[in-house]
């Protein structure tokens, strides 16, 4: 049975199960297509295409002969290049790493390849994963899909995972996310990317931005993909794993139940004024989606602005940045991206004090937000302010997270969701915020407003 390039790794995964699909038809579709796209968007950092094809004739034979390992057995999927793979080269964006080779690798690539999964190579990233437009001054910024004549942001910093997955490319990716580094190049890509609640998936082997705040995650393309890879790269066993999808339990019996009954925080009035018009359209028909569904749509009062959470984490992400790579940035010589480099040494100028009160302020805000939220189940907001801007547009000084960052420093999980193309065809995105450890929350709200509002298709590559 052949299958298209935006099907779903879910369905993907259904009919290899069923003998219907093999994975090398999978993976050679993926790799006519970065041979035929790529050189145009640069998602992938580098590509083992010959590998990728080995792989997936190996699973052929292991399923045909009934050893398949689970529901991952087989299926393509792209890593960001701050991920470690023993043996090969983690440039985590920095043209000075071009040549430096990893001597271990990441947890969350081990247990995505124990469970089947088949690499295609490397996606590109903001140096050092620090930025939120995607943009990379000399490794190369990806090209958005969905504007084929205008050069627009991707988002960042898991900038080439939401490209390759939204054009098709790649079945789905890992990103991480710092300050909305997975949900930021989701919403702008059109695709899906899950942030999860810190220390719930192993940073080892991740090349570190801000330890405290960075979190791995989950990009593809409808929100039962992420699940089926959130379980994944969680370490369940793939038979257990298994089970669950087939009949309807665990996480994936959350995912069926609905939003009837929920508490939905909605954005006050104060928030709605950052937010463009054609984006904020969107966001009131996604509102109104799950009010049809049976949601209860009140407003949230924060106690603090969006815009104060993330300077307070901004404080947190300059400082351990400065400690994990100011060496390198102090070097007036080096060839470093110039707003990278401006982000980085402004961590120099934070005392330890200020790092300390920094990190106390973060637990009080963390406790005061916990009582707050404690009279709703979700809180949801735009992912971003815009669509894609074009990149001749950017400000650099500026962060295109106003709404995400959050998450981060209050310690939620959050969802990003396309929730409609705006009149220029740029998807805008929903965020579906919860506190930490709801992860199956906000992919339960998600997976409703998914199943009724209208699809928004395939990049116009």
């Amino acid at each position: 049975m052949t299958t298209g390039p935006y099907d779903s790794i879910s369905k993907q995964s259904d009919l290899i199960r069923r003998h219907e699909l093999k994975p090398s038809e999978i993976i050679e579709r993926c790799c006519a297509r970065i041979e035929s796209f790529d050189g145009r968007l640069e998602s992938f950092q580098t590509t083992w295409l010959d590998n990728a094809k080995t792989a997936a004739q190996a699973a052929d034979k292991a399923i045909e002969s009934g050893h398949r390992i689970g529901p991952f057995h087989g299926l393509p999927f792209a890593l960001k290049d701050i991920v470690e793979l023993e043996g090969q080269i983690t440039t985590a964006g920095c043209l000075m790493r071009k040549n430096q080779r990893s001597t271990s690798t990441a947890i969350i690539a081990r247990r995505l390849l124990a469970a089947g999964g088949v690499l295609l190579g490397k996606t590109k990233t903001v140096e050092f994963a620090f930025g939120g437009w995607g943009t990379n001054q000399h490794m190369g910024t990806p090209w958005n899909p969905w504007d084929p004549n205008r050069r627009r942001t991707p988002g960042g910093s898991s900038s080439g995972s939401g490209v390759a997955v939204a054009a098709g490319l790649a079945g789905c990716a890992v990103g991480t996310d710092t300050g909305g580094s997975v949900r930021l190049p989701a919403a702008w890509c059109g695709i899906v990317g899950l942030k999860v609640t810190e220390g719930i998936l192993p940073t080892e082997g991740i090349v570190p931005l801000s330890h405290t705040l960075d979190t791995p995650g989950p990009m593809a393309r409808c929100v039962a993909d992420v699940a089926l890879m959130f379980e994944t790269l969680q370490g369940r066993a793939p038979a257990a794993i298994d089970h669950d999808r087939e009949h309807g339990r665990g996480l994936w019996f959350e995912l069926g139940r609905g939003v009837e009954g929920l508490k939905v925080g909605a954005l006050p009035s104060s928030e709605r004024a950052y937010v463009a018009d054609d984006v904020l359209d969107l966001y009131d028909t996604a509102l109104e989606t799950l009010r049809q569904r049976g949601a209860r749509i009140d407003t949230f009062d924060l106690p603090q602005g969006f815009d104060d959470l993330k300077q307070a984490s901004g404080t947190i992400m300059a400082a351990e940045g400065y400690y994990h790579h100011g060496d390198l940035y102090e070097d007036a010589n080096a060839t470093l991206d110039d707003a990278v480099r401006a982000r980085i040494l402004a961590g120099a100028g934070i005392s330890a004090a200020q790092y300390i009160s920094a990190s106390q302020q973060r637990l009080q805000d963390q406790a005061i937000f916990q009582r707050v939220f404690g009279g709703f189940d979700v809180l949801l907001t735009p992912t971003t302010r815009t669509t894609a801007v074009p990149l001749d547009e950017v400000d650099q000084t500026a962060t295109p997270a106003h709404f995400t960052r959050a998450g981060n420093y209050l310690g939620l999980c959050s969802l990003s969701l396309p929730m409609g193309l705006t009149p220029q065809n740029l998807p805008g995105a929903l965020q579906v915020m919860a506190p930490a450890y709801c992860e199956s929350m906000v992919l339960r709200v998600g997976s409703e407003f998914e199943q009724h509002a209208a699809p928004i298709g395939p990049p116009p590559l």
